[in-house]
């Protein structure tokens, strides 16, 4: 009876993949939490445009969400100020902690949201509001990038007949600083909705009004996280490719929402 009962469940995850579904899920069951969160988001993109002289501008945005790891901050700002590409803004946003004390420098842009939301893709929408570029990249605060991160997403990314999105491989660190593994995997839209092989961290696109974050309240044990969400949706209009050097030192972080690979 059991498998019976199973058996609908089975035919959907094969036609549509468990992603989809547990996403079409969290939908429905977090939708209330996620209309106030849009609400709060508007209104402080508008607090601090307005405290603003003037909103970053450059060719690429990178957004950085930030909340109480303030030494661990700092090392990942250096990371992308210190890219090849220099015609960049880096744009940080505390999620109503209190930012620490930061470099002097102009292309740096760091603000705090009024109240802690716990929702890094709130915290990470206001940057990308904040912005105006061409392109945005995403970087967390306890993860690194290599110096030519942004110069070869970019190649890839204007290359005549180039894609809108691009993501490089990860290079895996476990807390002791010892490499765990190379996540290397060529996108494919049918395998991303049963496996989730890739992370914003790694991710450069286009801006368009697809690229921005859910606003669902996702705990830990919510699945997929919004990384997922992102890319799978900006996919369905977007042409999404890989990039295979491993460019971003990602932390696997016990302490942190980070994402179970397969792949």
């Amino acid at each position: 009876m059991r498998r019976i009962a199973r058996a609908p469940w089975e035919l959907l995850k094969r036609a549509f993949g468990w992603l989809v579904l547990f996403e079409l899920r969290n939908k429905v069951l977090l939708a209330p939490s996620a209309l106030g969160l849009r609400r709060f988001e508007t209104a402080e993109v508008r607090r601090l445009a307005a405290a603003a002289d003037s909103l970053p501008t450059a060719l690429v945005a990178t957004v950085i969400a930030t909340h109480r790891r303030p030494d661990e901050l700092r090392a990942a700002v250096r990371s992308a100020l210190d890219q090849t590409v220099r015609d960049q803004v880096v744009v940080v946003v505390d999620d109503g902690a209190g930012l620490p004390e930061l470099p002097e420098e102009p292309r740096l842009f760091a603000v705090s949201l009024s109240r802690n939301t716990g929702v890094a893709g709130v915290v990470r929408n206001v940057g990308i509001r904040l912005s105006r570029s061409r392109y945005v990249a995403f970087l967390d605060d306890d993860n690194r990038w290599e110096p030519d991160h942004l110069e070869r997403a970019l190649a890839a990314l204007r290359a005549p007949g180039g894609p809108d999105g691009v993501y490089t491989a990860l290079r895996r660190l476990l807390p002791d600083g010892t490499e765990r593994d190379v996540l290397s995997v060529p996108f494919d839209r049918r395998r991303a909705a049963r496996e989730s092989f890739l992370d914003t961290n790694a991710f450069v696109a286009r801006r368009t009004r697809a690229l921005h974050f859910s606003r669902l309240r996702r705990t830990p044990e919510v699945l997929p996280r919004e990384d997922w969400e992102l890319v799978h949706r900006y996919s369905r209009r977007h042409t999404v490719r890989h990039v295979p050097h491993a460019t971003v030192r990602y932390l696997v972080n016990p302490g942190s929402y980070y994402t179970t690979w397969s792949g």
